[in-house]
């Protein structure tokens, strides 16, 4: 383990911003750093910080040596934090993003059980949908939705969900619903994004079919349209995740239910440069467990 500890030394001496800060950090002398710190370079043969009188530099050696040991040391340390504690409350840090629109309507209640269930995991949970780099953001998990096929990426598909369209039970009995897909555009349509010109595309008879439209009302936010429909707004265009409820309770109504949507796969993803330790695999089954009714 020496080699891992001089590591682990040398990633705590660049994240301190010197020799002294580290030493003092670590409680030992700062001479026993520096003795280390010219050791570890007589191994690689290479300078890793140019440290002369006022001069203080990491060269570009110990920028990649840093940033290979950081992982190196981070994944000894999950390694024991696995195996020392096993059967053990889980604990420690955890960061995930989710699809805003799938979380807030479908996760919650998992989210809520699983930090009722585990209060030592330090959780943070953010809603967004914008591309997340996970070898660079400091996030463990990403769940999102989306139409194309996640490549490249350590992932794990979910579910599936489908969309449909849909009017409040108001707007039903005060309008005459379209009966064929040319007459969509004779209505409010309420529309997912901010494009001024707004398409859907659709499947009839093995067909691409696409309306073109300016929309009655344009958000990036699917709650939001949700209730401007059931107040009889017009026509919605979401997934079932975000109306089912409505849909079950009779708020709201189906429209043109025999138009085919482009179904959305719904992803967890990881990072592949990491490695996967309790408290992900804990999340991983428990948002498995809670798509399963999406997977049939």
């Amino acid at each position: 383990m020496g080699q891992i500890e001089d590591l682990r030394l040398f990633v705590k001496i660049v994240e301190r911003g010197g020799i002294a800060r580290a030493a003092e950090e670590m409680s030992i002398a700062k001479s026993a750093v520096s003795r280390r710190l010219a050791q570890l370079e007589d191994r690689y043969s290479v300078r890793l910080i140019d440290r002369q009188p006022r001069v203080w530099e990491i060269t570009s050696a110990g920028q990649e040596l840093y940033q290979r040991a950081s992982h190196m040391v981070a994944e000894v340390d999950e390694l024991d934090s696995d195996f020392l504690k096993v059967g053990h409350t889980l604990k420690g840090p955890m960061s995930i993003t989710i699809a805003r629109e799938f979380g807030l309507a479908y996760l919650k209640p998992t989210l809520f059980k699983f930090a009722q269930d585990h209060p030592n995991i330090d959780l943070t949970i953010d809603f967004d949908d914008r591309t997340i780099d996970l070898d660079n953001e400091n996030y463990d998990l990403a769940v999102r939705v989306t139409a194309t096929e996640l490549h490249g990426l350590h992932c794990h598909r979910l579910g599936t969900t489908q969309h449909g369209l849909f009017v409040s039970q108001g707007y039903a009995a005060t309008h005459q619903l379209p009966e064929s897909f040319e007459e969509l555009s004779d209505h409010p349509l309420l529309h997912y994004g901010s494009e001024r010109r707004a398409t859907w595309a659709f499947e009839q008879d093995g067909k691409r079919k696409t309306v073109r439209f300016r929309p009655a009302l344009r958000s990036n936010y699917g709650t939001f349209l949700l209730d401007a429909a059931l107040n009889d707004g017009g026509i919605i265009r979401l997934p079932l995740f975000v109306v089912e409820s409505e849909v079950q309770n009779g708020n709201l109504v189906s429209v043109l239910p025999h138009l085919k949507h482009a179904d959305y796969g719904i992803y967890l993803v990881h990072s592949s440069k990491r490695r996967l330790n309790r408290r992900m695999r804990a999340m991983m089954d428990a948002l498995t467990e809670s798509c399963v009714p999406l997977t049939e």
